[in-house]
């Protein structure tokens, strides 16, 4: 908390000082690209997408009562080429295509900037960063016109949604103020900040970039030379300029410093591309514009009127009550006082009720905030925010889901946290200490294997090493946000069997999760009577399944030895023993039920092995004659169909060629073709009506299945396949909670507790004189939770610790 709070006064004292005026420049279209990708996608009365507009105006807000600007000007990019592709025609190429509907709130939002007063500067062949960049450098105490003079002490702020300003850093005259993660978490970078992260001054982020590149905007830098490297050769070296007289003049001194023979090669072979990238991701000082301070004067210009009349218009009412109530006469009423919710509202959770309707909703709202709350109902108070919702809830057809399956499940969740689990202290120290050993034998395996050491744990580092010095293909794998190659677990996984080193790293990740996610946390985490109590999420997935919290226990793994050992440190007390009972393969035969596929039902209904019935009508083939291998791929058929999982998925998770993967598709298409035609129109359904529903009504809202950009709208397709499935998945075992709770109360006070539900299974802590007769009872209410064309199977397992459960 002290470290906190020094740091925030740090920040103050970066951005206020009586002595100076302020100068704060917006940099527009970042900012709305920030909250166009933070927020939900809001719309207006009239059916105006706004949600990219309502985090502009909340962040604009938020600059105003923070920075406390004098003068205010907003840089804008236009839709056309500028001087960057004239000379690059592949500049920013990889980009996808800009949403339609963030195009229309980047124009609407000039409409804003305008009834606020504020000047919005733009220059045709030119970014927003090129006219930032000339403004500052027209307005720093140097610069002199005939006009006016810019006064000795302004301070200018620079007010982005990115770091790409970073290099106009300039002591603490010159400052970038911009968002760390969603709207709201800040940071403020002075040049002291900057050098803290990259390790050297701000204005070498160019020829950083040059060396490097810069993937988010494909800028190529010297291919074989990644973050790491540049960063040291930078700071061992300075500016491009400089390195490059060194490397001619004595190319020795960049051996003397550590710098390999092999990076000194891509240096001589790579200096037209480094250069050429350093011009690229230099920022324009020189843009043909005259800034005009005295025009930045903001508050002149307010026009109240005229920003209600278009907050009204969009529907943000709690917009208004922020900038407007209690201090009407000043502009836009900026008064430290005011809050946007009531004073406790705004430092608490907004009750479990609120939260839950808005979810069910628009089940985009992952556990809603006041701030959600109050923006979607356009309401100021918790009172009208309540009854709005509610007449939504009933608008929408979701009373039943909301009324008998989340609100009942409220309390049972409190329970369950306050029960808590029980966990082997002692068992859990000794898996540390093996896991802690273990890890340190892979690191040293990669690093050999690697021919260097690095940090494993840093994806840029690790991605250096693997594409650049043992030259993997990253053919086929994602990228970041920022358009590098990305190591995610997910991703690495498609190369194992391209060098040894990837299965270690594998190793390695799964391995430091579970030690540094569970292992190492419980002991921290347990009372004084050794139970850890989890915090149950239940608006935070948009299906409608739980999440849970400190620790996460909805990703305990199973599927190696490694993650089973951590459900080992789970124990049942003295006199109890745990009760699993596990739905089998739920999502399969809920989808049977929904599609009515005469195939998929039968198999079921006669007691098939599913996946055994698939491999032999996939591969043509009597079941004796059924390999394990063909079972494990009909298995990935089977589930992958649910997840909207295509021919190439299919192909790489079965290891089979794309010509064998399409074969076996097909023939699954022929033979449950009724799944097929269900799953079809379900995305019809959500192309028409903008969402799709479970079997009790729970909604999915999907509006980017009509994104003009087709990444977007394959995603949304995905979901509109799945949710409806694994929707009714969570719905039926939360239905199965409510009434074995019930239960539990009448029949078994004291004896059995729920204790944790994770998916698709619940566990128990029972009694051991009792564990005999309930059993087979709480087995029979889980089967009957709904009624399904085919029947739920219940799997029950018995145990004193979560690993070793038995039938």
């Amino acid at each position: 908390m002290i470290k906190q709070e020094k740091s925030q006064s740090k920040e103050r004292r970066i951005l206020h000082s009586k002595e100076k005026q302020v100068l704060v420049i917006l940099d527009a279209h970042a900012i709305l690209h920030r909250a166009f990708h933070a927020l939900p996608a809001f719309t207006s009365p009239q059916g105006e997408p706004t949600g990219a507009l309502y985090g502009f105006i909340a962040m604009l807000v938020k600059i105003i009562r923070e920075l406390k600007p004098d003068y205010l000007v907003a840089g804008y990019d236009l839709p056309k080429p500028t001087f960057r592709h004239i000379v690059y025609e592949n500049y920013k190429a990889q980009r996808p295509k800009t949403d339609n509907g963030l195009i229309l709130q980047i124009e609407a939002s000039r409409n804003i900037l305008k009834a606020f007063g504020i000047p919005i500067y733009e220059k045709e062949g030119f970014e927003a960063d090129d006219i930032i960049g000339t403004i500052v450098e027209q307005s720093s105490a140097s610069w002199r016109t005939n006009l006016q003079s810019p006064p000795s002490n302004l301070k200018i702020i620079i007010a982005s949604g990115d770091l790409d300003t970073l290099q106009l850093v300039k002591n603490n005259q010159v400052v970038v103020y911009t968002l760390k993660k969603g709207l709201e978490d800040t940071i403020v970078y002075d040049e002291k900040a900057v050098e803290k992260r990259f390790g050297f001054q701000p204005e070498l982020l160019p020829d950083f970039k040059g060396l490097k590149g810069d993937p988010s905007d494909n800028i190529i830098g010297i291919q074989g030379i990644g973050e790491k490297t540049a960063s040291e050769l930078i700071q061992n070296f300075g500016s491009l300029e400089n390195l490059y007289k060194i490397l001619k003049q004595n190319p020795e001194k960049l051996l003397q410093k550590g710098i390999k023979p092999r990076i000194v090669h891509l240096l001589k072979e790579g200096e037209e591309d480094a250069f050429f990238s350093k011009e690229l991701a230099q920022i324009r000082k020189d843009v043909g514009l005259v800034f005009d301070l005295k025009k930045s004067f903001w508050r002149e210009g307010f026009n109240g009127e005229k920003l209600k009349e278009i907050l009204f218009h969009y529907g943000f009412a709690s917009l208004i009550k922020r900038i407007f109530e209690n201090n009407q006469a000043a502009p836009a009423g900026f008064s430290e006082g005011e809050k946007a919710v009531p004073p406790k509202a705004g430092r608490e959770e907004p009750p479990e009720k609120l939260k839950i309707a808005l979810w069910l909703i628009d089940s985009r709202f992952i556990n809603p905030s006041w701030e959600d709350i109050f923006a979607f109902t356009r309401t100021s108070s918790p009172i009208q925010a309540e009854k709005e919702l509610l007449v939504k809830i009933k608008e929408e057809n979701l009373e039943k889901v909301f009324y008998e399956i989340e609100l009942p499940l409220v309390d049972i969740l409190k329970k369950m946290e306050g029960r808590g689990l029980l966990v082997d202290i002692a068992y859990s120290k000794k898996l540390s200490g093996q896991y802690h050993q273990k890890l340190e034998e892979l690191g040293k395996k990669i690093w050999r294997a690697a021919g260097e050491k690095f940090n494993i744990n840093s994806p840029q580092q690790l991605a250096e090493i693997l594409f650049e010095k043992l030259k993997l293909s990253a053919k086929g794998l994602k990228k970041t946000g920022q358009g590098a190659r990305s190591t995610r677990f997910s991703e690495l996984s498609k190369l194992a069997d391209s060098h040894p080193v990837i299965k270690s790293v594998l190793a390695y990740r799964e391995l430091a999760k579970l030690v540094f996610t569970y292992i190492d946390v419980f002991p921290k985490l347990a009372d004084q009577d050794g139970r850890i109590h989890t915090k149950f999420i239940q608006t935070g997935t948009a299906t409608g399944r739980l999440a849970s919290k400190n620790p996460n226990l909805q990703n305990l793994p199973t599927r190696s030895e490694f993650g089973r050992a951590v459900r080992r440190c789970f124990v049942a007390p003295a006199g109890k023993s745990f009760l699993s009972l596990d739905y089998s393969q739920i999502e399969l035969r809920i989808a049977a039920g929904l599609s009515a596929d005469e195939n998929l039902r039968e198999a079921f209904l006669v007691g098939e092995d599913i996946h055994l019935a698939t491999a032999g009508r996939v591969f043509r083939t009597a079941p004796e004659k059924i390999t394990v291998e063909m079972r494990r791929q009909a298995k990935i058929l089977n589930f992958g169909i649910l997840y909207g999982m295509g021919v190439n998925s299919f192909a790489r998770e079965a290891k089979i060629s794309r010509e064998e993967a399409e074969v076996f598709y097909q023939e699954y298409f022929k033979n449950f073709s009724q799944l097929v035609q269900y799953l079809d129109g379900i995305k019809k359904q959500a192309e028409e009506t903008g969402y799709v529903q479970t079997l009790f009504g729970r909604k999915r809202r999907l509006p980017e299945i009509h994104s003009s950009i087709a990444s977007k709208r394959a995603e949304a397709e995905r979901m509109a396949v799945n949710h409806p499935i694994q929707g009714t998945a969570s719905d039926i075992i939360k239905i199965a909670m409510i009434e074995i709770s019930d239960f539990l109360k009448e029949n078994y006070p004291g004896g059995i507790s729920l204790v944790l539900q994770i998916h698709d299974e619940l566990l128990f802590e029972v009694n051991d004189n009792i564990m005999e007769e309930a059993a087979p009872r709480l087995k029979k209410i889980m089967a009957g939770a709904a009624d399904l064309s085919v029947p739920l199977v219940v799997n029950v397992s018995k145990g004193g610790n979560f690993r070793d459960l038995k039938p």
